[in-house]
C-alpha cells in the first residue's frame, strides 16, 4: 500500500458557453486553477445539433478529446477528417500550427465529452501536426475489488494492465474509473507528476492524506499534492448510484505558460508572433488563408 496523496484543492467546474452555442465546465483554465503543468484546460463540454466549435486555430498545445455520449466531427486544413462517436479518443498535436473545426454529429440529441489540453514542451512546439486517434474497442479494461470498480486505461498502468499506445508527446496517463456501491481502489501514480480527478457522476469519497477521506460531488475537480505514490477512491456500501471519475496525471514541464487564447508559448514576443501567423497564414499556417470546413460553414468562422 502506497501513501495517499493530500487534496491540494476541490472545487465545482460551473457551466458556461462556449464557441458558437455550446456549453462547457471548465475546471483547468480557471482562477481556481490557471495552469497545471503540464495541463493547460480541461472541458467538460454538452454540444447539441447547431452548435460546436467551427473553424479556429491553435499553436503550442496538444489536445485529448474524450467522447462519452454521441459524436463529433472534425476537419482540418491540411485535409484530415473524422469522426469521434462515444468511448473514442482524439489525441491531436498542434505543433507549429493548425486550424480546424470541431461539430457535433446532427442526429443524436447530446454530444458530450472531455477535453483537455497538454502543453507542448519547448524544442516540439513548432513540429509538425498530427492525429492519434484511439476507438473505445482498443482501450484495454481491467477490474478491482472483486468486480465492483471496472478501470479503462486509456493511457498509463492500472492493476498490472498497461495501455496500448504512447498517445502524446508530453507524458500523461488517462484513466476512466467506474466505481459500484461498497466498491474501492488505490489507484498508483508516476512519482511527482501533477495529478487530478473529475468527477463526472456519483459522489465519491477520496483519501486525503493518512487517514482522513474527502467527499466529493459530482463535476468537482480534485487537484492532488505531488507527494505520495497513490490516490484511493471509494463509494460507500449504501450509495444509490455508481461513480465515474476522470483521473489524470502528467509529467511536469519545468517552461513558462504564456497563452493568448489558443496559442500557446513560452514568451510574449512567441505569443504575438503566432497572431501575426495567423492572420498573414505565414510560418506553419499558409494552408488557412482561403480554408473553409465543410462541416463548419453553417457557423461562420473565427478570425
Amino acid at each position: 500500500m502506497g501513501v495517499s496523496r493530500a487534496i491540494k484543492k476541490s472545487y465545482l467546474a460551473r457551466e458556461q458557453p462556449e464557441g458558437a452555442g455550446a456549453t462547457v465546465r471548465r475546471s483547468i483554465g480557471v482562477p481556481q486553477l490557471r495552469n497545471f503543468t503540464p495541463f493547460l484546460m480541461l472541458d467538460h463540454f454538452n454540444i447539441a445539433p447547431g452548435a460546436g466549435f467551427p473553424d479556429h486555430p491553435h499553436r503550442g498545445q496538444e489536445t485529448i478529446t474524450y467522447l462519452i455520449e454521441g459524436a463529433v466531427e472534425h476537419e482540418d486544413f491540411a485535409g484530415n477528417k473524422g469522426r469521434l462517436e462515444a468511448g473514442d479518443l482524439q489525441f491531436m498535436t498542434a505543433g507549429r500550427g493548425i486550424v480546424h473545426a470541431e461539430m457535433p454529429a446532427q442526429n443524436t440529441e447530446r454530444n458530450v465529452g472531455m477535453q483537455l489540453w497538454v502543453d507542448l514542451p519547448q524544442n516540439l512546439k513548432m513540429c509538425e501536426p498530427r492525429y492519434r486517434d484511439l476507438r473505445g474497442s482498443e482501450i484495454p479494461k481491467v477490474t478491482a475489488d472483486d468486480g465492483k470498480v471496472e478501470i479503462k486505461v486509456i493511457s498509463g498502468k492500472s492493476q498490472g494492465v498497461d495501455s496500448v499506445k504512447d498517445l502524446a508527446y508530453t507524458p500523461v496517463w488517462l484513466l476512466d474509473i467506474q466505481i459500484k456501491p461498497g466498491g474501492k481502489i488505490e489507484q498508483d501514480l508516476p512519482a511527482n507528476w501533477n495529478a487530478f480527478a473529475y468527477v463526472l457522476s456519483g459522489v465519491v469519497d477520496f483519501s486525503n492524506g493518512t487517514s482522513k477521506t474527502e467527499t466529493i460531488m459530482p463535476y468537482h475537480n480534485v487537484v492532488f499534492e505531488q507527494a505520495g505514490e497513490s490516490v484511493t477512491m471509494s463509494v460507500e456500501e449504501g450509495a444509490s448510484d455508481s461513480a465515474r471519475i476522470i483521473l489524470v496525471a502528467g509529467q511536469p514541464l519545468n517552461q513558462p505558460i504564456v497563452q493568448y487564447g489558443p496559442f500557446v508559448t513560452t514568451s510574449r514576443e512567441e505569443v504575438v508572433q503566432a497572431m501575426m501567423d495567423f492572420q498573414t497564414s505565414s510560418n506553419g499556417f499558409e494552408r488557412a488563408a482561403d480554408w473553409q470546413s465543410e462541416i463548419g460553414k453553417t457557423m461562420g468562422r473565427v478570425h
